[in-house]
């Protein structure tokens, strides 16, 4: 059997779909060929009849709209996953749930639409845990079957490790993008919170969740992001090097022991100034100021749903859903006054100390063995808390399971974060 690892970069995917080579028909064909022999490993993907049909279709009306190299788009019949829980106009959205799709249907996601209006092909649906809470979807880890491969953004993490597609959409509301990104060897990719709209999204939280992106390098990653997300100006080259800071104390202790070595190890190679603060002293309270918000919008999105349809949602998603119901309003206004008070402090401390980016673990340790779980989004959430751009680079391996590296930036300088990211990714590499 063919390796299951082999991330294909974006930038020269796109550049040679351009230049047609291969032209969009024989891509089209390549690719459903390579789903059908890798996917049943995988699973990265939700099965769907007639995929080849419709690709073929949408190929050939492709290559007629753009005859001409030198005029195709950006993404000219690149193949894209989408994470089920963003609509894709022809396709069903069932967000890794037994709810009729009817009930769930909506118009086309505005990251859906800027990824065709720029050439995209979307090679299908990927693989979520239901409604991206915490019940796992199908997908296996690539590196290690019997391992989860994070989570909720499972199978678009998947779907780029093993080269299915070269680039995923994915949602993060405490750690879906990052995590499995990391679990699964990949550059995740989370914009500050709103840079790509959520228009057509099935919400987990609101006010948290955020449409991000997974690709095989950071290149592709600054790609598509040019795409996605509003506003885009290319950073340029980086002018010096970016200052770190770490936070330290509890956040830190979460990491288990072999994991936090290989990232003061990483932190090393980088090469870089490096301030360890005490960012995040009350981490108890950011904890249940996070779960009072994303527990109370969860119910409020699936009231109406969850009223005609509790019996057919899975145990850990209604166990949350109910949860949420007993938040009350204060409680949930409070939360949101304190997560205000936390970004002003974060932003305060940042100034204070010239910390360009702030650095950590992308994860507590690499993909936890099991499918019963889809991993600790402990390392991801104070930055998603914040609403801050983040993403996770490649960084070794433990135990022949990859680690990741975060970085997360102030808010709107998502352009800053990958300029300074494509510095150091360079270093990572043992």
């Amino acid at each position: 059997m063919e390796p299951l690892i082999r991330p294909v970069p974006l930038l020269r995917e796109a550049a040679d779909l351009r230049a047609g080579h291969p032209d969009p028909a024989a891509h089209v064909e390549e690719l459903c060929t390579r789903i059908d022999r890798i996917d049943p490993a995988v699973r990265a993907f939700v099965p769907e009849p007639g995929r080849y049909d419709r690709l073929a279709g949408q190929a050939r009306q492709l290559a007629a709209r753009h005859p001409d190299p030198d005029g195709r788009p950006p993404l000219f019949a690149v193949a894209v996953g989408v994470k089920d829980v963003l609509h894709v106009d022809g396709l069903p959205t069932h967000a890794g749930s037994v709810l009729p799709p009817g009930v769930l249907a909506g118009p086309e996601a505005v990251a859906v639409t800027r990824l065709r209006a720029a050439g995209a092909l979307i090679a299908g649906k990927t693989a979520t845990a239901e409604f991206a809470v915490t019940a796992p979807g199908p997908t296996r880890n690539p590196h290690r079957p019997a391992h989860t491969p994070g989570g909720s953004s499972s199978g678009s993490a998947a779907a780029v490790a093993t080269g299915l597609v070269p680039l995923a959409l994915g949602t993060q509301t405490l750690g879906s993008v990052i995590r499995p990104a990391a679990y699964c060897g990949v550059v995740g990719f989370r914009p500050t919170a709103g840079r790509i709209p959520l228009d057509g999204v099935i919400a987990h939280a609101p006010g948290l969740d955020t449409v991000g992106l997974f690709t095989a390098d950071l290149a592709g990653a600054e790609l598509a992001a040019s795409v996605l997300c509003d506003g885009w100006t290319p950073g340029g080259p980086a002018t010096c090097e970016p200052v770190l800071g770490v936070p330290t104390g509890g956040y830190l202790d979460q990491v288990a022991p072999a994991a936090r070595k290989a990232f003061e190890q990483a932190l090393d190679r980088l090469g870089v100034p490096v301030r360890r603060v005490d960012a995040l002293p009350d981490l108890d309270d950011l904890r249940r100021h996070l779960m009072v918000i994303s527990r109370y919008e969860l119910a409020r999105v699936h009231q109406e749903l969850f009223a005609r349809f509790a019996g057919l949602y899975r145990a850990e998603t209604a166990a949350a859903i109910r949860r949420g119901q007993e938040i009350d309003r204060a409680d949930y206004q409070a939360a949101l006054a304190a997560r205000a008070r936390f970004r002003r402090r974060l932003a305060d401390r940042a100034a204070a100390d010239s910390i360009d980016l702030w650095a950590s673990p992308a994860a507590t340790g690499p993909a936890p063995h099991g499918l019963d779980s889809t991993g600790d989004p402990a390392m991801s959430a104070p930055w998603s808390y914040a609403g801050l751009p983040a993403l996770t680079l490649p960084a070794g391996h433990l135990d022949g399971l990859p680690l990741g590296l975060q970085l997360a930036a102030r808010p709107h300088t998502d352009e800053h974060l990958l300029t300074a990211a494509a510095t150091l990714a360079p270093r990572l590499t043992p």
